[in-house]
C-alpha cells in the first residue's frame, strides 16, 4: 500500500469554497482555457490535493493535474508611506479532455 491511500481525506464543501477564493479572468487565463484549465486565485494554505478535491466536488469534473503559483506582494507607497500588497496564490487546473466550467455560473 502507498501512504498516498492513508493521507487522502474528502473535504467538506465549507473547506472547498473556503479554498477556492475566486476565478482570476485574465487574457493568460483565456488563452488557457483554450487548452483545457481554468485558473483560480486559491487560499495561501491549500494544497494540490485539497484544490483538486474542491473542483471536482464543486463544479462535478474531472481534474488531471493542478498547478500552483505563489506571487508574492509588491511593497509600494502609498501617500508616501511604505506598504506592501497582498500575497496571491494561484492554481492553474487541468481538466480531463471533454470537461468544461462555466466560470460564470455554477457558484
Amino acid at each position: 500500500m502507498s501512504w498516498k491511500f492513508f493521507n487522502k481525506r474528502i473535504i467538506s464543501i465549507e473547506r472547498a469554497y473556503e479554498v477556492l477564493r475566486h476565478p482570476r479572468v485574465t487574457e493568460k487565463s483565456t488563452l488557457a482555457a483554450e487548452n483545457n484549465q481554468i485558473v483560480f486565485v486559491v487560499a495561501q494554505d491549500a494544497k494540490k490535493q485539497e484544490i483538486k478535491q474542491a473542483v471536482e466536488r464543486l463544479f462535478k469534473v474531472k481534474v488531471v493535474r493542478v498547478n500552483t503559483v505563489k506571487n508574492p506582494g509588491k511593497i509600494k507607497r502609498f501617500r508616501g508611506r511604505p506598504g506592501q500588497q497582498q500575497d496571491v496564490k494561484k492554481a492553474y487546473i487541468t481538466l480531463s479532455e471533454g470537461e468544461a466550467v462555466d466560470i460564470g455560473a455554477g457558484l
